[in-house]
C-alpha cells in the first residue's frame, strides 16, 4: 500500500511506526539537503525523541534549492513526509521503521516568498544543513568565500529573489532582524573539519557582502555549532524500493537503507534552544574537533583509499573490496601510520579498535554500498579529507607514501578507463578539469598534481611526488592489486 498518514495503522506489525500524533507535532527546524543521509541520521534521531513524547515542537521542514530537489518534494508530498528506514545489520537481520519527523517540504523556487517566510517564522529555531562538502562555496586554495561564483553573484545582485542556500538563509535572518525576531542556530552536519566554523565564516562573508552592518549582526548573533556525523548510507536503488514493497507491503517512492552503526557528536552551542538530543544518543560536547578529525581522516579518507584502487581492479561493491585482505591491510596501514599521528587526543577512545571496526563496517554485504558512490565528488573530498593529513605529515617530516598512493590512484581513475578497458563515468563538479589533467600523464607524469587549486604546492615536494610517481607508474604497468602488494610488501590477493 502507498505510504501516507492514512495507511500508517495498516502496515505490517514488524514495521515500526511513529508513536506520536503527527498532527500535534509542529516545526522547529528547517533543513537544507534532504537526502538519504539526513533521513538516516538527524531526522531519525529526532523521530526517536518524538517516540519518547519529547521534542514534538521540533519537527523538520525540508527545503530544497536545486533542480534535483524537486523529486524529493514530490515523493515526500505524496507520503505526507513519511519514509521507510531500513537498517541492515551485519548478520543479515533488519530493523525497519517509518520515520515521521519530517512534517513538510518546500522547494524554494516554487514560492520564494513562502520559503523566506518559513525561515522567518519565530517557531524555527534551528536551520540545519547537509549540502555536501562542496556546498559551502569555499575557494579551494584561499579558503575564503568565493564571491566569483555566478550563483552567489546573482543572489547578491538580487537579494529579494535568492536561489542559493546562502541567499535564502540570509533573507530569512534579515527578515527576522527587521521584525525583532531572535535569530536561529545554523547547524552544519556535513563532512568538513570544523563544519560549524566553516559555515560561520562563509555565511558571515555572504551577509557582509550583502550589507556590512547585517554581516556584523550575523557574526555576533547567530551560532554555528560544530558537529561530527557518521552513518554509511548508500544511494537508494530501484531494487531497494522493490524490496521494501515485497517484504513489507509498502509502496515508498524513496526509502532509505543504512548500516546499523550511528554516531553524532555535537557542540552544545545553540542561540535559541535545541531538542534534548542527548536523550536520543547524541554526544553533546564542548569540543567536537578531535572527533571530527578521527572520523574525517580515518573513515572518510579510507573511503577514498578504497574506491579508486578498487574500481580500477574491477570491484563495484564496497564489501568485496574490504574483504580482500590486501585492501584491508593497506587501509589499516594508512590509518595507523599516516592518519593517526595527525589526530588529537581522544580520552577513552580505542583508536586501534575504531580502525578495525571501520573495516568490519565496510565489509557489511547487506548494506550493499557501491564503489561508484565513494568515487563521486572527489575534487571536494580529497582536498578536505586527505590533503590535510599530507600537509601535517610533511610539516612534521613524516612519511606520506600511502597518502600519495591514494592520490595517484585517483589520478589513474580520472583517466576514464579501468584496467579492463571499461569506461569510467566521472561524477564530479570538476569532471572535465580532472580528466584533462589526467589525460596528460603521458607527456607530464605530474600533470594531475599541477592542479594547485586541489593540491596546493605538493607538486613541488619530492617527498610526495616520489611515491606518487612510483605508484602511478606501477598502476599503469602492473595494475592495482600488484601495486598495493608492492606497497604492503606482500603478494597480490586475487579477486
Amino acid at each position: 500500500m502507498k505510504l501516507n498518514n492514512r495507511t500508517l495503522t495498516q502496515l505490517d506489525p514488524q514495521v515500526g511506526t511513529p508513536q506520536y500524533d503527527r498532527n500535534k507535532a509542529t516545526a522547529g527546524i528547517v533543513h537544507f539537503g534532504v537526502g538519504g543521509f539526513h533521513r538516516a541520521h538527524q531526522a531519525m534521531y529526532l523521530n526517536r525523541l518524538m517516540n519518547q513524547g519529547k521534542a514534538l515542537d521540533w519537527g523538520i521542514i525540508g527545503m530544497g534549492v536545486m533542480e534535483s530537489d524537486q523529486r524529493m518534494r514530490d515523493v515526500l508530498s505524496a507520503s505526507d513526509g513519511l519514509y521507510t528506514l531500513v537498517v541492515k545489520n551485519p548478520d543479515g537481520s533488519r530493523d525497519v521503521e517509518v520515520i515521521g519527523s519530517i512534517l513538510g517540504f518546500l522547494y524554494a523556487p516554487d514560492d520564494l516568498d513562502a520559503a523566506i517566510e518559513q525561515l522567518a517564522d519565530p517557531a524555527i529555531r534551528i536551520v540545519s544543513l547537509t549540502v555536501t562538502e562542496g556546498g559551502y562555496n569555499v575557494h579551494p586554495v584561499t579558503g575564503e568565500f568565493d564571491l566569483g561564483n555566478r550563483a552567489i553573484a546573482a543572489d547578491l545582485a538580487n537579494p529579494q529573489a535568492p536561489r542559493t542556500t546562502f541567499g535564502l538563509i540570509s533573507a530569512g535572518l534579515k527578515l527576522r532582524r527587521e521584525r525583532g525576531i531572535a535569530p536561529f542556530t545554523v547547524m552544519s552536519c556535513d563532512n568538513i573539519q570544523g563544519n560549524g566554523e566553516v559555515a560561520h565564516k562563509m555565511f558571515g562573508a555572504f551577509a557582509t557582502a550583502l550589507d556590512p552592518e547585517f554581516g556584523d549582526w550575523v557574526q555576533e548573533n547567530v551560532s554555528f555549532p560544530n558537529s561530527m556525523v557518521d552513518r554509511i548510507t548508500p544511494v537508494t536503488t530501484d531494487a531497494d524500493r522493490a524490496d521494501v514493497a515485497e517484504r513489507y507491503g509498502i509502496e515508498d517512492g524513496w526509502p532509505v537503507v543504512c548500516e546499523d552503526f550511528e554516531q553524532w557528536v555535537l557542540e552544545d552551542k545553540f542561540v535559541a534552544g535545541r531538542p534534548p538530543y542527548e536523550e536520543a544518543g547524541v554526544q553533546l560536547v564542548d569540543d567536537v574537533v578531535p572527533y571530527e578529525l578521527m572520523k574525517l581522516r580515518l573513515l572518510n579518507a579510507t573511503h577514498q583509499g578504497l574506491c579508486y584502487f578498487g574500481h580500477l581492479a574491477g570491484y563495484r561493491a564496497v564489501h568485496d573490496v574490504a574483504r580482500n585482505a590486501l585492501f584491508a591491510d593497506f587501509l589499516l596501514s594508512y590509518m595507523k601510520n599516516e592518519a593517526e599521528p595527525t589526530l588529537r587526543e581522544l580520552p577513552g577512545v580505542d583508536l586501534d579498535a575504531y580502525q578495525h571496526k571501520l573495516i568490519e563496517r565496510y565489509s557489511n554485504e547487506y548494506v550493499a554500498d557501491t564503489v561508484a558512490r565513494l568515487c563521486a565528488d572527489s575534487s571536494d573530498r580529497i582536498p578536505k579529507w586527505l590533503m590535510p593529513v599530507v600537509r601535517e605529515n610533511l610539516a612534521a617530516d613524516r612519511d606520506v607514501t600511502l597518502s600519495a598512493a591514494i592520490v595517484a590512484s585517483w589520478a589513474r581513475y580520472a583517466e576514464g578507463t579501468d584496467e579492463s578497458g571499461e569506461a569510467i563515468t566521472i561524477v564530479d563538479r570538476l569532471a572535465e578539469e580532472v580528466r584533462a589533467a589526467a589525460s596528460n600523464h603521458g607527456d607530464d607524469p605530474l600533470a594531475f598534481l599541477r592542479q594547485r587549486d586541489l593540491f596546493g604546492d605538493v607538486v613541488d615536494d619530492e617527498r610526495f611526488t616520489g611515491p606518487y610517481l612510483k605508484t602511478l607508474e606501477s598502476l599503469h604497468e602492473h595494475g592495482s592489486l600488484a601495486t598495493l602488494a608492492e606497497l604492503m610488501g606482500q603478494k597480490a590477493t586475487a579477486r
